[in-house]
């Protein structure tokens, strides 16, 4: 920590005011990585669905989850992926990480806003209409207007501070999303029972997937990576009361909650809606008129839309409180112009917040413009999940990086297996990562009409994808040429600088993370005092004993030992 926190962050915490719960964090990280809509994409694999969200699990999930976990336990100080890679590979990969976070984001919620649109009709009890207006909408402008104008209350209300924006998570996934579930589950059941015929073979030799090419997988790359994401929201590890035990629980929970999300959402879909009736934008509402027709209520769909509402303002707000967050934190600390730097009386990065809405409604109206919405937005899920796979590829990197670099320094949790359960974790999430780059890069075969010719799909890719890291490139470099240092910022420096490196080297010693932190000034500062890279813990004991470290009155701080927590 720095030596001069937030005012507002330390007192409203000390008052149990600002921690966000267990439960809680579990909740924002579902509303991050799972939604009911989300599932009608991957509705088109039917029951291989399943079998892909398990391998997806196995290759992702738990790679990610474990690393995550041995990442936050040995460097828990604020900055989540920022802090993990720029411990393990400097700081220019830390701030590319945060700048991917923050435009993949963007790009989601921004491409996603001509849908809401095109929806509207589903707001309404006429059905037909509704199907006939989301084929062909009208006014789609104005309806998405409306829809913008919501999501700038949102943003609004991400600016209030930690206690609004989990509250409305929390609330939001538990009333949109598992009440939602519960209740299909339930009325597939009747469905079933009534003598319907599934739209899919419910057989074993089902979950085995079909092969007809590269292009036929294309959109699975979103089945096997439907987990990223699910540390995100690390970057409000300083808002948890122990956050080295509370951020373990919450990835592995929310990554189970998540599964049966994806796979019991995906396969009703499946079982209901015949593959040729799937339509992504709406085939979760048709979903819903087809069940409440099996109870003699097919107009309750409205209430399913109405309620899944609520997921929606969850996950907008989760999305816009995490990467803003850590990037106007970090930006602070030197990598962005003071202009975007300011908190509010609320410890938020309002300017941060607003820029991020500001660039999700151009988007959305860039979008909009253009004469074929769903292609566009398949093209834009796929330049995200090869996002997300670039940040994950360096987080594996990083950690590698960290168990050589860093080997002696504690985590509270470590990957088991010494460096061989490392090397085997992170060979299969950095495969699992490349094979999801390459497999985005297929036009997908269900929606080729859509995104058009291959060529044209591949260039928007790429052309998308080369100016999120150039312009990360020019900020970063940009940063270097200016004082943009906040002496005030809330980040400790790396340890790397704490012992004198200019970049990550092979350091020995055993000192915690944040007890090196503890005495120093805020990143971009220079360092207060240098420890040695290869001191241990005793030996800082012994300097305390004899008084060679001090502290002073005006630090406000007392001597941490072995044995205390800071």
């Amino acid at each position: 920590m720095s030596s001069k926190p937030d005012s507002t962050t330390k007192s409203t915490n000390k008052q149990g005011q600002g921690y966000i719960s267990t439960y809680a964090l579990i909740m924002m990280n579902v509303a991050i990585v799972a939604g009911l809509g989300n599932d009608a994409q991957q509705a088109f694999y039917g029951l291989s669905s399943v079998t892909l969200f398990a391998i997806g699990a196995l290759v992702f999930f738990v790679p990610t989850a474990l690393v995550a976990a041995e990442l936050a336990g040995g460097w828990s100080e604020r900055g989540g992926i920022f802090r993990w890679v720029g411990e393990g590979m400097g700081k220019g990969w830390a701030f590319t990480c945060l700048l991917i976070l923050w435009f993949q984001t963007t790009f989601n919620l921004g491409a996603g806003m001509p849908n809401f649109a095109a929806t509207i009709g589903f707001f309404t009890p006429n059905y037909d209409w509704a199907v006939k207006f989301a084929k062909n909408p009208s006014h789609e402008l104005m309806i998405m207007c409306l829809f913008l104008a919501v999501f700038w209350l949102v943003t609004w209300l991400a600016t209030r501070g930690a206690k609004t924006f989990s509250n409305i998570s929390k609330y939001g996934v538990t009333i949109g999303t598992i009440i939602p579930l519960a209740t299909i589950v339930i009325l597939v059941i009747v469905w079933l029972v009534q003598g319907h015929t599934p739209a899919i073979k419910l057989e074993p030799s089902g979950l085995v997937p079909k092969w007809h090419g590269m292009s036929t997988l294309a959109l699975a790359a979103g089945v096997f990576f439907s987990y990223a994401g699910i540390d995100l929201n690390a970057a409000h590890i300083k808002q948890l009361k122990n956050p080295k035990k509370q951020f373990p629980i919450a990835m592995l929970v929310a990554g189970l909650i998540a599964f049966l999300v994806f796979v019991v959402g995906t396969l009703i879909i499946a079982i209901v809606i015949p593959e040729k009736n799937i339509n992504i934008i709406y085939a979760l509402y048709s979903l819903y008129h087809e069940l409440g027709a099996t109870i003699g209520a097919p107009w309750m769909y409205m209430i399913f839309v109405y309620v899944g509402f609520f997921a929606t303002l969850a996950m907008w707000i989760t999305n816009l409180a995490g990467p803003s967050f850590m990037l106007g934190q970090a930006g602070r600390s030197g990598f962005l112009p003071k202009q975007l730097q300011s908190n509010n009386k609320h410890g938020m990065p309002s300017k941060m917040l607003y820029l991020q809405a500001i660039c999700v409604t151009a988007i959305a109206f860039v979008v909009k413009l253009l004469p074929n919405v769903e292609g566009f937005f398949v093209m834009i899920t796929q330049t995200v999940t090869i996002l997300y796979m670039l940040y994950y590829v360096l987080m594996f990197v990083s950690f590698l990086r960290l168990r050589y670099t860093q080997p002696n320094r504690p985590r509270t949790f470590t990957v088991p297996g010494g460096k061989v359960g490392a090397w085997l974790v992170s060979i299969i999430g950095l495969a699992a990562c490349v094979f999801g780059i390459a497999l985005s890069l297929y036009p997908p075969a269900q929606v080729k009409k859509e995104v058009g010719s291959g060529t044209v799909y591949v260039v928007t890719i790429l052309v998308l994808l080369a100016i999120v890291l150039l312009l990360a490139f020019g900020i970063y470099q940009a940063s270097k040429r200016h004082d943009w240092v906040d002496k005030d910022n809330q980040f400790a420096p790396f340890t790397w600088e704490i012992e004198g490196f200019d970049k990550p080297k092979k350091a020995l010693s055993n000192i915690p993370s944040e007890v090196l932190s503890h005495y120093q000034d805020p990143m971009g500062m220079p360092i207060k005092q240098t420890f040695d890279p290869n001191e241990t813990m005793d030996d800082f004991n012994k300097k305390l004993n004899s008084k060679i470290v001090t502290q002073t009155t005006t630090d406000n701080k007392t001597p941490i030992t072995s044995n205390s927590n800071k």
